[in-house]
């Protein structure tokens, strides 16, 4: 069963210049699917959309040229800061992922724990060079502590 809503939304926790506090929604809930299938999902419906709308995949936005079409990267947080900085940090302990992040000129202070310290690393050396379409998996379970943990297989 597939249940599907649409509508206008406003919110205002965690307001900040990266987020428009109103915005349209759909919500889609299906009985047991994963994030794999929405993700697909998702890509499958977004291509549609351009080539109903535009005609072709690529579309100019300012100044990029962005391109639609099936499949898009996906990577997971790890995976993400590993590509753009070409250091591994998976498997690093806090004080050598804080000492890293340093390194990486990202601003750390004791407060931060290793959930803080990849999603700081992220969002300083990875968020700005996302361009196209990309999924990006596994945020740290310390950052979104009501949200379930990945099912691995």
């Amino acid at each position: 069963m597939v249940y599907m809503n649409f509508q206008k939304t406003f919110r205002n926790e965690g307001m900040s210049r990266f987020h428009n506090p109103e915005f349209t929604q759909m919500e889609l809930y299906v009985a047991y699917k994963d994030y794999a299938w929405m993700m697909d999902l998702v890509e499958e419906m977004v291509e549609k959309i351009a080539m109903d709308l535009h005609g072709k995949t690529e579309i100019q936005v300012g100044d990029n040229l962005i391109n639609f079409q099936r499949p898009w990267k996906r990577y997971t947080m790890y995976e993400a800061i590993e590509h753009f900085t070409g250091i591994d940090i998976s498997k690093m302990d806090e004080p050598t992922m804080a000492e890293t992040a340093k390194k990486l000129g990202v601003e750390v202070d004791k407060s931060m724990g290793r959930g803080k310290l990849i999603d700081e690393i992220f969002g300083e050396k990875c968020e700005g060079q996302l361009i196209q379409p990309t999924f990006i998996t596994d945020y740290p379970v310390e950052m979104s502590p009501l949200a379930k943990k990945a099912q691995r297989t």
